[in-house]
C-alpha cells in the first residue's frame, strides 16, 4: 500500500475527501497528463499530494488550489514539493483561473475532483476555456458517461450538450473505488477535456444557449413541442429542421444551437 495516505491526515466528509492510493492507476493518470517543464500545471484539490509528487517530479513548478487549510500548509512543509508548489489556499470554484496564466501559454489543469462541486466546477472553468489547454479529471464514473453521451442515450442530458459545446472528451480509464482510500461508494473514471480553440457550433448568446438546453431536459419526457413551449412555436422549431416530436435527449448539440441562435436573433429584431 502506498504510505502517502499514512500522514496521519483523517479524510474530511465535509470536503468530499478520497484520497487515490493505487500506484498503477496514478502511473497511467500522470501519463495522460504527459508533464513537460515548460508546461504550466494547475491541480486541483492535491490532497495528500498522490499525484502531486508524480508529476512535480517532471517539471520546475505547478500552481495547486487547495481548499482544505491543514493539507496546503502540509504541502507547504513538505521537503520537496515546498519549493516547487505556488499554493493557492481557498474554494476552487471562486478562484479565478485566469489570474495565473501567462501570455501565449494556456493552463493544464488536473484534479481528482470532489464528487459533490465536480460538475459547478467544470462549468466555472468552461467559462475560463480560452485559457485551458487541457483538463484531467477523475470523476464519478456516471459523471464520465454523461460527459460523453451522444443523443439517444439514457445518459445524454444538459451536462452532455453544454460540456461539448465547450470541450472534446476523451475517456482515459475506469478506476474502481478499492484505489481511494477511504473507498467511495461509487465507481470513477478519469477523463481527459480539450477545450475547442474555436467552438464547432457558436452559439449567439451562451445565456440562451443554457436556458434552451435547461428547459428541455428539465422536462425531459415531454417533446420538444411542449418542453419549449413559451420560447419557440412549433412552426420556428420545424423552420430549423428540427423534428418537434422529438424529446429532448433525442436533440443534437447543433440542432439546440440552431433554436438558441434564432431565439436570440428573434430577440434582437426589431419588430416591422
Amino acid at each position: 500500500m502506498n504510505n502517502k495516505v499514512h500522514l496521519g491526515h483523517t479524510a474530511r466528509k465535509r470536503f468530499g475527501q478520497n484520497f487515490l492510493n493505487d500506484q498503477s492507476v496514478i502511473d497511467n493518470i500522470v501519463a495522460a497528463i504527459d508533464p513537460k517543464p515548460e508546461d504550466h500545471l494547475v491541480e486541483i484539490g492535491p490532497g495528500l499530494g498522490a499525484l502531486t509528487e508524480p508529476v512535480a517530479e517532471k517539471i520546475d513548478s505547478m500552481s495547486v488550489v487547495e481548499l482544505d487549510r491543514d493539507l496546503a500548509e502540509r504541502l507547504q512543509a513538505h521537503p520537496t514539493l515546498g519549493k516547487k508548489l505556488t499554493i493557492h489556499q481557498g474554494d476552487a470554484l471562486q478562484f479565478d483561473f485566469s489570474k495565473l496564466a501567462k501570455p501565449g501559454q494556456r493552463l493544464k489543469v488536473f484534479g481528482n475532483l470532489p464528487y459533490n462541486i465536480s460538475t459547478p466546477l467544470m462549468f466555472h472553468l468552461f467559462e475560463q476555456a480560452d485559457i485551458v489547454e487541457n483538463m484531467h479529471f477523475m470523476l464519478q464514473k456516471e459523471v464520465v458517461l454523461r460527459l460523453c453521451a451522444s443523443p439517444n442515450t439514457k445518459a445524454y442530458g444538459r451536462l452532455s450538450v453544454m460540456a461539448q459545446y465547450y470541450c472534446k472528451m476523451i475517456p482515459v480509464l475506469e478506476v474502481g473505488p478499492q484505489c481511494f482510500v477511504p473507498p467511495p461508494k461509487v465507481d470513477s473514471a478519469v477523463i481527459r477535456l480539450e477545450p475547442y480553440r474555436e467552438v464547432p457550433y457558436p452559439a449567439k448568446d451562451i445565456n440562451q444557449l443554457q436556458k434552451v438546453v435547461t428547459q428541455a431536459f428539465s422536462q425531459r419526457r415531454k417533446t420538444i413541442r411542449n418542453s419549449l413551449k413559451g420560447i419557440a412555436t412549433v412552426e420556428e422549431v420545424e423552420a430549423l429542421g428540427v423534428d418537434i416530436t422529438m424529446r429532448a435527449e433525442q436533440v443534437s448539440l447543433k440542432q439546440f444551437v440552431d433554436i438558441a441562435n434564432f431565439i436570440t436573433d428573434k430577440a434582437t429584431t426589431p419588430e416591422s
